[in-house]
């Protein structure tokens, strides 16, 4: 049922969005670009146009929960594949060329290896050294959130 408050907010967004120059709130209200980890990368590992467009910016990208380098962390690396072992705590597994750094808002709640999750955050580009666990990325989600698909 349309009452006066809907009525009202659909006017002034149609008003707003019909002002030449005003696309900062039409683009504002759009959903976050979803996408995959090799959205990220060019096949020579340089990133992609997307990737620099959207440095700074919020995404959605599907992955694996790879098993967290260590409890209470609020940092978790999301993986294309599921992988049962850390892949960083093995020196026999072969590092992951398809992974992105996850900076979550709070504690990160471990989800199981095998389970789809998409994540929400920030995107973030160049060197950064965790000070936490001295992990280094050159492209992680930052301020992210997640949840099980």
């Amino acid at each position: 049922m349309l009452d006066r408050r809907t009525l009202l907010k659909g006017t002034a967004f149609a008003a707003a969005s019909s002002i030449p120059g005003l696309t900062i709130l039409s683009s504002a209200l759009a959903a976050p670009p979803q996408i995959k980890l090799r959205d990220l990368y060019n096949k020579d590992m340089s990133f992609s146009d997307f990737a620099k467009e959207h440095d700074g910016k919020i995404i959605l990208v599907n992955g694996f929960m790879a098993p967290p380098l260590k409890a209470e962390s609020k940092f978790f690396v999301l993986t294309k594949m599921p992988m049962a072992v850390c892949p960083f705590c093995e020196p026999e597994t072969d590092w992951p060329d398809d992974i992105l750094a996850v900076y979550a808002r709070r504690t990160v709640d471990v989800i199981p290896f095998n389970r789809k999750i998409i994540t929400q955050g920030r995107l973030q580009l160049g060197g950064y050294s965790d000070p936490e666990t001295g992990f280094y990325s050159m492209v992680r989600l930052e301020d992210a959130k997640y949840e099980r698909v």
